[in-house]
């Protein structure tokens, strides 16, 4: 079948594809092998997420996206063709027309460096870009279009962003470069400064998945932490609880929240009051995290609630407006202009 829209969430941790009609057909970590020697491509996605921390010293792995934006164009642009030659399949009959998702804080320097990465990936020129939280909001179904308040906190790999969202377009919006990869490395210095315990990024996450919390809970979950014992250089394993976790990643999370809360304090008062009966949406990866969405809702003293699939919403929601592309045009500035800001 020939693909002639894709909607892609380049994010941090991980890369999304959605294809009208066929929904999420792509998610990988963003994570990409490449040879020291010559920075030949080795692996891409899923298969370079498994050699993380197992690789010879002749083999890097690296995650060319930093805080919602290319950290290295080139591994990027690599890993764009990767997975949009995935998507087209063997026979490449054309080039897809593409909307990727960018931070809405991006700057133009940023925008081009996307936008030129997907156009020479493969992608039908212009490709066209969408701030992240409104293709959040599409994609979480929230009726943009009416003449209302709709707020959104994307919480990712990278970077939080907030915004108001009304009709069609982002209001105020707020950002801070702390989000699920923050969490984790608040998790590996505990296990470090409080066990002696050394542990690895991936090990990070998975404390995050089996025993995160955002708020105590009456039930301590237990995670068992393998790592190498910082003064004796051993192998060592220990058992770590809620209660600990939810310790260890208050910090970041304050952070998350205190977006909000900026983004609240911003927001014109008519939009203010739609916020408070409608309440705050999360979306995102991160938004995953056990009683985020109650922390959030205590913080701020507007209800909260976690979209459904929070981690593709983004993608959806870039794919959906996509479709409605002749629309978008009309809205556009000028035709150089790269993010779509309504549609």
């Amino acid at each position: 079948m020939l693909v002639r829209k894709i909607g892609i969430d380049l994010g941090t941790a991980n890369v999304l594809v959605y294809v009208k009609g066929r929904g999420i057909v792509i998610n990988e970590p963003s994570v990409v092998a490449i040879t020291r020697r010559d920075n030949r491509i080795v692996a891409v996605g899923s298969e370079a997420w498994d050699m993380l921390g197992r690789t010879p010293g002749s083999i890097e792995v690296i995650r060319p996206m930093r805080d919602g934006v290319i950290a290295d164009y080139l591994v990027t642009e690599a890993m764009l063709r990767h997975f949009i030659a995935k998507v087209r399949g063997r026979i490449a009959l054309g080039r897809p027309e593409v909307m990727i998702c960018v931070p809405a804080s991006v700057t133009s320097v940023e925008q081009r460096a996307v936008r030129d990465a997907a156009e020479q990936s493969g992608a039908r020129k212009p490709a066209y870009l969408i701030p992240e939280p409104l293709a959040a909001a599409i994609g979480a179904k929230i009726p943009v279009h009416l003449p209302r308040g709709h707020m959104v906190v994307d919480i990712g790999g990278g970077r939080t962003e907030s915004a108001i969202i009304s009709m069609y377009g982002i209001v105020v919006a707020a950002s801070v470069r702390v989000a699920g990869d923050r969490i984790d490395e608040a998790i590996m210095t505990y296990m470090k400064r409080r066990h002696n315990l050394i542990i690895g990024e991936r090990t990070a996450e998975e404390i995050k998945l089996e025993a995160g919390t955002a708020l105590p809970m009456e039930e301590n979950l237990t995670s068992q932490v393998r790592g190498r014992d910082q003064i004796t250089g051993l192998p060592k394993t220990v058992m770590v609880t809620s209660g600990e976790i939810y310790q260890a990643i208050a910090e970041p999370l304050a952070a998350i929240v205190g977006t909000a809360k900026t983004l609240l304090a911003k927001t014109p008062p008519e939009l203010a009051a739609d916020v408070i009966d409608r309440g705050i949406i999360l979306t995102g990866g991160s938004a995953q995290l056990r009683n985020l969405d109650h922390l959030m809702a205590q913080e701020t003293g507007v209800p909260c609630q976690v979209a459904d699939n929070p981690a593709e919403c983004t993608a959806i929601g870039a794919g959906i407006a996509l479709e409605h592309l002749d629309h978008i045009k009309q809205t556009l500035p000028s035709e150089d202009e790269a993010l779509v800001a309504s549609y």
